[in-house]
Parts: C-alpha cells; sequence; structure tokens
C-alpha cells in the first residue's frame, strides 16, 4: 500500500474510533457510531485509501452491523435489562427503584429492540429498593432497562433492511433509467445525431461549444432531473471529447461542463432540484407562499450569471490547445425496428420526464421505462446491460445511506446545534447556515442537507425576522441555493457521480472545479441576497 494510502487508512480509522467510543453531551450511542462513520467515509472519499465507491460499500456494512436492531452492537451491547417483579393492580407494577431515571422516566424495550421512554401516571415510593408505579405503556413481558445512565437509552436502531433499501433508492433507479438509454443511444448512434443536431448553431471554436454544452444542458436541468439530464448529456459530450486529442485538457473541459452546468441549471426553478421543494414546503409551513414564477424571478437570474461564470472558468481551468476544430459526425438516423423502438423510448421517456407536473408520474417512476422495455423488445442485451457503470450505484447508494443515518440517529441536528445561531445576526445566519450547509451537501446528499438544516434556518430566521434583522425568504433561498453549489466530490451530485463514471476526469480536476464554482456561487448568493433579493419582497 501506498504511503499515501495508509496515511488516508490510518486518518479514517483513527477517527471512526475516536468518535464511536468517545461519550459526546448530548449525542447518543447510535450518533456516536453514525459520527465515526460519518468522519471515515468522509476522510476515505477525500484521500481515496480505497476506491470511492469500496467506501460506499463499507458505509452501508457498519451501518447494518453496528447501527441495525439486529448487529452487534444494538443486539448484543444494549443497555442492562431487568424484568417486571410482580404486579400490584391493573397497570400498577412493582419494579426496582434503579430503573427510575432522574425525570421520573421509565424505559423499556419495545417488540423491535429499540428503547423507549414510557408514561407515567402515578409513582410512589415502597421503600429504598421498589417503587410501585401505574402505567398503561408497560408490558411485563418485555424487560425495563436497569442503568438509566446507559448510553444506549438514546439510541435508535433501526432494521438493517432500511441500509439495504437505499440500492433500491428511487435515485438508483433513475441512474438505472439514464444508463439503460446511453446505452441505447449509442449502440444506435443517437449520441452523434444528436450531438450534430444540438451543437450546430454554435459554431466550430471550443469556447462556443463548451457554451451550447452548458446552455443545453442547464436549460434542461430546469425542468426535468438534472441526474437524467446529465445521462442524456453525456452521450452529446462523450463523441466530442472523442474527437480531441487524448493530451488536450479540454477533454476534461468538456466533461466537467455537463455535470457543473446541471448542477447549476436546477437551482432555476422549484422543480429542478429537491432542496428548492424541500425550502418552498418549509416557507409554506411557516405562512409563506412562493410561487413557482417568483422562484424563478430569483434563481433564475443567479443560476444565469453563474452558468456564464463557470464556462470562463472552466474554459480558463482547461485550454484548449486547439483555436477551432470540426467534429466530423457523419452518419443518418438509423431505421431498424430495434433502432425505431430506442428512439420511441427515448423521446418517450424525455417527454414524461418534462411533463411530470402533467400527468403526475415522478421521474423515478418514468425511469424505469426504459429499464424495462429496452431489454424486453431486445434493443439491449445482456451484454449491454453488464456494461452499466454498476460501481457508480454503489457511490450513489452509500451517501445516501450515510444521510439517512446521520438524520435519523441525530448526528446531524447535533452537529447544527453546537453553534448559537442567534448570536451570528441576519448576514451572519445565511453565512454560517450556507457554508454548514455547502459543507455537509459535498460529503451527503443535497436533498439530506437541506431537509436537515431548513427547518432550523427557518427557526433562527423567523426569530431574528421579528426584530427587522432578517428577510427570512430571501435568507432561505440564499441557503438552498448554496447547498445546490456543492459540486466538489462524486458523491456530492449525481450528476457528478455519472460524470466521473466515463471515466475521462479524475476526482482532483473535480474537487478543484467544484470548490471554485462553489465559493463563487456563495459569494454571489450572499451578494444577491443583500441587494437583489429584498426588492423584489
Amino acid at each position: 500500500m501506498k504511503a499515501k494510502n495508509l496515511l488516508g487508512a490510518c486518518l479514517g480509522l483513527s477517527a471512526f474510533l475516536l468518535a464511536t467510543f468517545n461519550s459526546l453531551p448530548g449525542l447518543s450511542l447510535a450518533g456516536s457510531i453514525a459520527l465515526g462513520i460519518f468522519l471515515l467515509a468522509a476522510i476515505f472519499w477525500i484521500l481515496e485509501p480505497i476506491p470511492i465507491y469500496a467506501t460506499s460499500m463499507l458505509v452501508i456494512l457498519l451501518q447494518v452491523m453496528l447501527l441495525s436492531s439486529q448487529g452487534f452492537v444494538f443486539s448484543v451491547r444494549s443497555a442492562p435489562t431487568v424484568t417486571v417483579k410482580e404486579t400490584t393492580g391493573e397497570f400498577d407494577y412493582l419494579v426496582p427503584s434503579s430503573v427510575i431515571s432522574s425525570e421520573g422516566l421509565v424505559y423499556q424495550k419495545n417488540a423491535d429492540n429499540a428503547i423507549i421512554p414510557l408514561v407515567i401516571e402515578r409513582l410512589n415510593i415502597a421503600n429504598a429498593e421498589w417503587v410501585t408505579i401505574r402505567s398503561e405503556e408497560l408490558d411485563v413481558a418485555l424487560p425495563l432497562i436497569a442503568d438509566a445512565n446507559h448510553r444506549a437509552i438514546t439510541g435508535q436502531a433501526y432494521s438493517y433492511s432500511k441500509f439495504y433499501a437505499t440500492l433500491a433508492s428511487p435515485i438508483i433507479m433513475l441512474f438505472l433509467g439514464g444508463f439503460a438509454l446511453a446505452a441505447s443511444a449509442v449502440k444506435f448512434g443517437l449520441d452523434k445525431n444528436l450531438t450534430r443536431v444540438l451543437l450546430k448553431p454554435f459554431g466550430s471554436k471550443p469556447s462556443s461549444v463548451c457554451l451550447g454544452l452548458m446552455v443545453c444542458t442547464g436549460a434542461l436541468s430546469a425542468f426535468m432531473s438534472n441526474t437524467a439530464t446529465t445521462a442524456m448529456m453525456m452521450t452529446v459530450a462523450l463523441p466530442i471529447v472523442g474527437s480531441l486529442s487524448p493530451k488536450d485538457p479540454f477533454r476534461k473541459g468538456v466533461a466537467l461542463a455537463i455535470p457543473v452546468a446541471a448542477n447549476i441549471g436546477g437551482i432555476a426553478t422549484p422543480i429542478g432540484t429537491p432542496p428548492n421543494a424541500v425550502a418552498l414546503a418549509a416557507l409554506r409551513d411557516s405562512g409563506i407562499s412562493l410561487s413557482f414564477s417568483s422562484w424563478m424571478i430569483m434563481a433564475t437570474p443567479f443560476a444565469a450569471i453563474l452558468l456564464l461564470i463557470s464556462w470562463r472558468l472552466i474554459l480558463s481551468l482547461f485550454k484548449p490547445q486547439t483555436d477551432r476544430f470540426e467534429i466530423a459526425i457523419q452518419g443518418k438516423f438509423q431505421t431498424s425496428p430495434k433502432a425505431i423502438i430506442a428512439y420511441l423510448v427515448f423521446a418517450g421517456t424525455i417527454l414524461m420526464w418534462l411533463t411530470e407536473a402533467m400527468h403526475g408520474i415522478s421521474t423515478s417512476m418514468v425511469a424505469f421505462i426504459p429499464v424495462a422495455l429496452l431489454p424486453a423488445f431486445g434493443v439491449l442485451d445482456k451484454k449491454d446491460i453488464r456494461g452499466f457503470s454498476w460501481e457508480v450505484l454503489w457511490l450513489v447508494a452509500g451517501g445516501i445511506s450515510l444521510g439517512l443515518s446521520m438524520k435519523d440517529t441525530g448526528l446531524a441536528s447535533w452537529l447544527i446545534g453546537q453553534i448559537s445561531w442567534q448570536s451570528f445576526g441576519g448576514v451572519g445566519v445565511v453565512i454560517a447556515f450556507a457554508l454548514v450547509g455547502y459543507v455537509l451537501s459535498n460529503l451527503i446528499s443535497n436533498t439530506v442537507t437541506a431537509t436537515i438544516i431548513t427547518p432550523l434556518a427557518i427557526t433562527v430566521g423567523a426569530t431574528l425576522s421579528v426584530s427587522g434583522d432578517f428577510n427570512l425568504v430571501s435568507g432561505i433561498v440564499a441557503i438552498t441555493v448554496i447547498v445546490s453549489c456543492s459540486m466538489v466530490l462524486a458523491i456530492s451530485t449525481p450528476p457528478n457521480a455519472i460524470a466521473m463514471s466515463c471515466g475521462i476526469i479524475e476526482t482532483k480536476d473535480l474537487a478543484r472545479t467544484g470548490l471554485l464554482v462553489g465559493g463563487i456561487g456563495i459569494a454571489l448568493a450572499i451578494v444577491m441576497h443583500l441587494i437583489y433579493w429584498p426588492l423584489l419582497m
């Protein structure tokens, strides 16, 4: 093992052990374990002592073994238990005084092995060792917790199937649909024909071609899944990459332009990316209704400016070695029965993605249409299916699973709760939440990040808005768009993972570009929060 890999492995394992076995105030046993897994995953994903998809597999394994009710910790090393000695009447029980917590609660393991507090209606101390309690929730067939201070009391274990289920997450189905469409497009030359049609108006200058790719990707991503958009547009970009010299840095620029534009384009509309919907729902729960058009008026200028800046940035980082080049894509649309079926399924899937608001069928459900129909009609065979980037699915599933455990164990809320947000002031709250959201979103799903921090941000912001020190709508929009600017790692967003699967770009390329775009996005969002968005309120 190389010294760098050995160092990364040691750092990750040390962080895991330190967090897991160190009891932190306010953090449950499950939360400590989740923190250890989170730190290990973050270090492994950044330093790559093992492949990034292998880290995702390791994350799921650790969660199944350490966080599930059937795993090692909660099935073997749970809190010591006792049973009820006897009953003194209907719903009256005689229990050892050791099971009464300082708050006057009694904890019991339920049938699912979870530890829950019982509601005590009456508590009488019989003597130093025994207490009579009245509770309609107590089950004499299940044990009580003997040690009221045991760390497992505040822990919550879940079935291992909840972690395995991330491999069948709707986003995974969306990936499979994109892979199926991409495979059929390549097989029948649809990608080359789309390239010829879409890029013709942009000429042959490398800068114009890059702009054309980003504008098309961003516009589509605003109204359909950015994952599906990336999967489709990569079929357009790959022939361009293939036409360039293997030593031309612009190859990486073209490959990076697609996920960057897809991530930015999704910001423009409420349906472009899930964090937007999370923010709108949270605002609505606070009595503030923001319409579709209102969101677009606020977010579209932000997305357009950031897209143009990112275009120039990519050209600067990956300078083309030629001033002009011709994309020689010859041929015509194939007319064989299988090709026609591929075209119809491709067009039908894209159309259903674009018109989700009309028929109400989610993009993830629509994504399974090509997965099922293309093999059924013989358009894709088993060799084509084996060629799917299955490691990408593991990569994404690991990120989803990590976000799940962080949210469910209370780790994410605990991390954010370590800061006294009220002392920051209006702008300080936006900057602080934005930075926390940006960092978290780079390591876990941006949807999960938005789900965790948006309600907290609204709670803090609503308090400050009473004194006029905080524009709640503008602040939440700023935090939300910054979360969507997180694109440093392959696991940060699905478009990143898809772009990485093509084998053209490396983690360092994605990290450098993502950090610069993210930094510019944070600064732009803060400026618009202070100057532009308040004018629209």
